[in-house]
């Protein structure tokens, strides 16, 4: 079922490049003949659910962003017993993200599991309506993401070497914005990492996230991404059983502000964990709450008056 779903997804977007040239443009509403600019943001905000949109920071924007994903809803860890899973943080995320270039976002936060720390830079190749015709079909951004567990090891043999508390996540992201309602994208990636508990289980694990947004009303929308894992290059017998990541949410604006209110199956926030370690499943009542905060702050103003803070 999950190839179908990945087979129909890259159709929809190989079937949309073929018509790009005869799609009504977004670029249609500018007046600036001397430098095309995107109507609209594809995605509203930098991150999805629990995966990264193609969207960047605008120069000189500083984005505070908190994250927290709460305890099992349901089964044998959740219930009334927990609150339905409000009394148990299994994540917590504080990071800023930093617009070096209306292009380039540099990145630091850090999660309360395994006291990661991590730091990424984004940046955007192409952008959906630019180029000199204005008729570019799609965005394309590239990720690259880097992990440094810091916490003790839990045994004297689980850090063989200094090296293995590092891990690298890379991700080529490509995304369409279909109407003023509708955004789709396409993520396949990999995970570079050493501390894993089964032999068997790859080194270098591939991924691919599927994601989209639609537009409810003037500051409402409904967000969802799933990431693709097994099936992959990872065996599916393992001892330890691991799900693919799904996220649902609600996406609400509010000036400055954005703020979303998510239902996931997995446990932790950034990429480096959750691809390689969601041990949850939607079906077994391991779905949970959280939510995202988002406070953008400009930090020199622009002098030119036609440039404007697009995401927030």
């Amino acid at each position: 079922m999950m190839k179908i779903a990945t087979i129909i997804t890259l159709s929809v977007l190989v079937t949309s490049l073929a018509q790009a040239q005869s799609a009504d443009s977004l670029m249609k509403t500018l007046t600036d003949t001397a430098r095309i600019r995107s109507v609209n943001p594809t995605f509203k905000s930098t991150h999805i659910v629990l995966s990264h949109s193609t969207e960047t920071q605008k120069k000189h924007d500083l984005d505070l962003r908190i994250r927290h994903h709460f305890g099992d809803i349901g089964g044998e860890f959740g219930s009334a017993h927990t609150l339905y899973g409000l009394d148990v943080a299994t994540d917590l995320f504080i990071g800023l993200d930093y617009g070096i270039t209306d292009k380039l976002t540099v990145s630091i936060g850090r999660s309360k599991h395994d006291e990661l720390f991590n730091g990424y830079l984004k940046y955007k190749l192409i952008e959906q309506g630019g180029g000199k015709n204005g008729n570019m079909p799609l965005n394309i951004t590239v990720l690259g993401q880097m992990g440094w567990i810091a916490r003790q090891p839990f045994t004297t043999t689980e850090f063989a070497t200094y090296a293995n508390r590092f891990s690298y996540f890379l991700q080529p992201i490509f995304s369409r914005k279909f109407s003023q309602r509708l955004s789709l994208q396409v993520a396949p990636a990999v995970l570079f990492r050493k501390n894993v508990v089964d032999v068997r289980d790859p080194d270098n694990l591939l991924s691919i996230g599927f994601a989209g947004r639609f537009k409810l009303s003037k500051r409402l929308s409904f967000i969802a991404d799933y990431t693709l894992i097994n099936g992959l290059n990872r065996p599916t017998d393992l001892p330890q059983q691991f799900y693919n990541p799904l996220g649902v949410g609600l996406e609400i604006e509010t000036g400055g502000h954005v703020f979303s209110l998510n239902f996931m199956n997995s446990e932790y926030i950034a990429e480096n964990s959750f691809v390689a370690d969601t041990q949850k499943s939607w079906k077994h009542g391991g779905v949970r709450f959280g939510f995202t905060i988002s406070r953008n702050f400009t930090l020199f103003k622009s002098k030119n008056k036609d440039i404007q803070t697009k995401i927030y």
